[in-house]
């Protein structure tokens, strides 16, 4: 969806030195706090994953769009190291998006998580609802799309008590999406994207951590079947810096998108004229 409607997007930038502009302060600060991050020192427990989703996009008018994701998780836990044999999560989200030409897009969304013995949080039952605001910025160019995102995440997780308790969240994420065999997004095209993204919350399940929470770096390619079907795997490494024991998640996610499902199946329900009724 990102990709797709960003497309419209064209700017020129300025002959300002880069290290001068915003994007380059923000990926020099991302870089610094990795390089802190990745120096805590501890045992690391490696978990392996599989994520799969499905993204149904609506664009309304020019300005305005709504989606839907819903999708699942399976790990290894520490009692089992058949991924596919705990199905940790399952979840489902309803985005609005409000486009500002020419750069800036507005996002807000309302998820529920179905979590069960997703090894960050616990080995017990804690479903979640999740309010999410975000803004993100392209840097657009011909050949691929730079985009860097905000994201505030207002959680109500239910603990080991039986209670439902708040938790806040902060994301920020740069991503590069690169065209292989074309310069813009449409039917027939491979692409490559990469990100990287840290999470920072008060609050971390470890006692000691209260602010960095998990690096996570993000690697792979799709291809678009048609303009409004498109496919995309990608590799995630997640790295949870703890007191005890760090924590490392590799990652293999499935992504299936869908924009304008319905309009298309209606469109493909009509009769077709047939050869008698077609003008001389």
């Amino acid at each position: 969806m990102d990709q797709q409607l960003t497309n419209r997007i064209s700017c020129d930038h300025d002959h300002i030195p880069w290290v001068r502009r915003p994007t380059g302060a923000m990926i020099i600060t991302i870089l610094c706090l990795l390089v802190l991050s990745l120096k805590t020192i501890g045992q690391t427990d490696k978990y392996n994953q599989w994520n799969n989703e499905f993204q149904f996009a609506h664009p309304f008018n020019d300005t305005w769009a709504g989606e839907m994701w819903l999708g699942s998780a399976f790990s290894s836990t520490p009692t089992e190291s058949n991924v596919f044999k705990t199905n940790i999560q399952r979840y489902a989200t309803v985005w609005g998006h409000y486009f500002l030409p020419p750069r800036w897009k507005f996002s807000a969304a309302l998820s529920f998580y179905y979590n069960y013995e997703v090894p960050d949080i616990g080995q017990y039952l804690s479903p979640e609802w999740r309010l999410t605001l975000q803004p993100t910025y392209f840097f657009h160019k011909v050949n691929y799309i730079f985009s860097s995102r905000s994201r505030c995440e207002f959680r109500y997780m239910w603990n080991s008590d039986s209670v439902y308790q708040f938790n806040f969240r902060f994301r920020e994420m740069l991503k590069f999406v690169k065209p292989l065999n074309g310069k813009i997004l449409r039917k027939g095209i491979v692409y490559i994207l990469a990100s990287e993204e840290l999470f920072f919350k008060p609050d971390a399940k470890s006692t000691g951590v209260t602010f960095f929470d998990r690096n996570r770096f993000e690697v792979g390619a799709g291809y678009l079947f048609t303009d409004d079907i498109q496919l995309e795997l990608t590799y995630v490494n997640e790295f949870l810096p703890r007191d005890d024991n760090n924590e490392m998640y590799n990652i293999v996610s499935l992504t299936l998108s869908l924009n304008n499902l319905l309009l298309n199946l209606k469109n493909s329900l009509k009769p077709k004229p047939s050869a008698e009724n077609q003008p001389e």
